[in-house]
């Protein structure tokens, strides 16, 4: 280590500095060394340094270096680099006088208030939200002192609040004792909680932080909202506040990456010089982590720049209030509006657990609840239909000119004419029934009549995502003759308790393709929706062979519900087929008469047909 330092040092000197005779004692480099050597809180790194002072007896080229000043600041460079920690530090400072922590003096009551007052500051915000900034942890030996006036003047007033906000954008200073102080307000007398662990080089003893059992006054529980505030110029004991506390998963951290202080840092005199070696003594390790936020610093769970903190953490208190009706809310429409009241019921009993067992108390934003709840209910139900939506109204139709429809549907469609006459038609998503409608006599032109004349027909739905169910009638009814109607399934609507019955159309654009063809469908794995729909009523009438996998087994197309007052919304299945035929698709998918890869499907479906026409020849 010291051989990469002095090299570092060297090239410096030799660029920058003109070199004259020695004006330092070489014991000044080598006394420095081992301050290190005895004291730096992370030894682990310090590997070779003793081979290396030994080498450095020799070594006068850096004490060369005739201003004191720039010296120390090469040391520094050579230091901080070489065992990459920017916290090491070497100064010349003739005129140093030692910082002694300065005690609180016995001052009389209300000149202890007025000196509390101007050091802490203390708020009620709308909506209940307590803030409280404090500049310096207080150890405990000082808490207890003036204990019975915090409460008094602080504590008491944040008890009732229903959120709190610690500020410690500012704080640079404290006391390792005040750690677990702090952090026992916030969590249960028991069981207690091993909060941290000190390792201090200089004694080579490691000091367990245990929550404390017994707090003077009442304790915030660990229920109520904790945001904690944080700056780049949060340093220090603050830094292990905040980085415990996240670590406990009892508070949010909002704004700025913190300093990477140290929790001790000492100042060593350079033997009889005027150099300093400011080092880290003790270092911090987590027992959650097993890691530090020494150096790196404690990142913020929101990140925000530290004057828009206070702001952004009210924000989220806001948001947090409203979870809990938010959550209620979305379990009720679940319970009253899902397609299977069974599994409604059970998905709102589960969800209204989540949120009573705290699941829910860390969202930091919109976005994240709606992330949340969206695979909570996903979890539950095992429907990826139900979750939340947007609420954007729909586009207005375009206005599209005849040739504009013709380029859409060819894209829209695929179609080919196979060996042996046999058919093939891929799309991959139903339309809403008005819109193909609209445009039917253009689809059976330019579609339609280039495979109705086929022996056979395979339908790629691979890779259908689904879509409205409105035109799915109209589509089976081309597979089934017109001299009388199927009945083709059931949907009960659970909102209204209704049952609606399928039936196939008597008259339809173009001709139909009837019952006495093959008809062949593929699927995948991802053929949901209205096209599994589709698929359920073909093999239900055994009017299809199914090749391919199972379906993805998603639903009817949900509904949109607006939760309450807020601005979230669910998109909640309320139809499903008629289970007194068989079991539902929804949820668990259908099951091919053929199963195959999908990438084998359609290879498998022509051998099929041609085998089949091969026979008849």
């Amino acid at each position: 280590m010291a051989k990469a330092l002095f090299l570092v040092a060297s090239l410096l000197l030799l660029g920058n500095v003109f070199v004259v005779r020695a004006t330092f004692p070489p014991s000044l480099i080598i006394d420095m060394a081992k301050i290190l050597m005895d004291n730096y809180c992370s030894p682990e790194k310090l590997v070779g340094m003793q081979e290396a002072i030994d080498a450095a007896s020799s070594n006068t080229e850096i004490l060369s270096i005739p201003d004191p000043e720039t010296l120390a600041n090469v040391l520094t460079s050579g230091v901080q680099s070489t065992i990459n920690d920017p916290r090491l530090k070497v100064s010349h400072e003739p005129d140093y006088v030692p910082v002694v922590v300065p005690q609180l003096p016995p001052l009389p009551p209300d000149q202890l208030i007025a000196v509390l007052q101007t050091s802490i500051k203390l708020d009620i915000l709308e909506g209940n939200i307590g803030y409280l900034r404090i500049d310096h942890i207080l150890g405990e030996e000082v808490a207890d002192k003036i204990g019975s006036l915090l409460l008094d003047l602080v504590w008491n007033k944040i008890l009732p609040t229903s959120a709190l906000i610690f500020d410690l954008r500012y704080t640079g200073s404290g006391d390792v004792s005040g750690v677990p102080y702090i952090v026992s307000y916030f969590t249960e007398a028991e069981p207690l909680i091993h909060i941290d662990s000190v390792y201090d080089r200089t004694s080579d003893t490691t000091t367990e932080l245990w929550s404390m059992s017994t707090l003077l006054g009442e304790r915030y529980g660990t229920t109520k909202p904790l945001i904690i505030l944080t700056s780049k110029n949060t340093k220090g004991i603050a830094e292990d506040v905040a980085y415990c506390l996240s670590n406990l998963k009892r508070a949010t951290i909002v704004g700025e990456k913190t300093a990477g202080g140290s929790v001790k840092v000492d100042k060593i005199k350079v033997g009889e010089t005027d150099f300093y070696v400011t080092v880290p003594t003790a270092k911090s390790i987590n027992p959650i982590t097993g890691s530090t936020w020494e150096v790196t610093g404690v990142t913020p769970d929101v990140e925000v720049n530290a004057e828009d903190a206070l702001a952004t953490a009210i924000k989220i208190l806001n948001l947090r209030a409203q979870v809990p009706a938010i959550i209620e809310g979305s379990a009720t429409l679940i319970a009253e509006n899902y397609a299977f009241e069974a599994v409604g019921a059970d998905v709102a009993g589960k969800l209204n657990g989540l949120l009573a067992s705290g699941e829910y108390s860390m969202v930091n934003s919109k976005a994240s609840l709606e992330t949340k709840l969206s695979a909570d209910l996903n979890t539950l139900s095992g429907d990826k239909s139900l979750k939340t939506t947007s609420n954007t109204p729909a586009l207005p139709p375009m206005d599209y000119s005849p040739e504009m429809f013709i380029e859409l549907i060819k894209v829209s469609f695929h179609t080919d004419l196979l060996e042996n006459n046999i058919g093939y038609l891929r799309f991959d998503m139903f339309g809403d029934f008005e819109e193909v409608k609209a445009i039917a006599q253009i689809i059976v032109e330019h579609v339609w009549n280039k495979i109705v004349n086929t022996d056979a027909l395979i339908i790629d739905l691979r890779n259908n995502v689904g879509g409205p169910t409105t035109a799915i009638a109209g589509f089976c009814s081309y597979f089934f003759d017109g001299d009388k109607q199927i009945l083709l399934d059931k949907l009960h609507h659970r909102p209204s308790g209704t049952t609606k019955e399928l039936w196939t159309m008597t008259e339809l654009t173009g001709s139909r393709y009837g019952t006495k063809k093959s008809l062949i469908i593929l699927t995948s794995g991802a053929t949901a929706g209205a096209a599994e729909e589709f698929v359920y009523i073909m093999k239900k009438l055994g009017r299809a062979m199914i090749v391919g996998e199972t379906t993805a087994g998603t639903s009817h197309p949900p509904e949109t519900f607006q939760v309450g007052e807020s601005e979230i919304f669910l998109g909640i299945p309320t139809v499903h087929s008629d289970t007194a035929a068989g079991p539902a698709w929804e949820g668990a998918g259908i099951a091919p008469h053929i199963p195959v890869p999908a990438e084998d499907a359609l290879d498998t479906a022509k051998g099929i047909l041609n085998k089949h026409f091969a026979g008849q020849k």
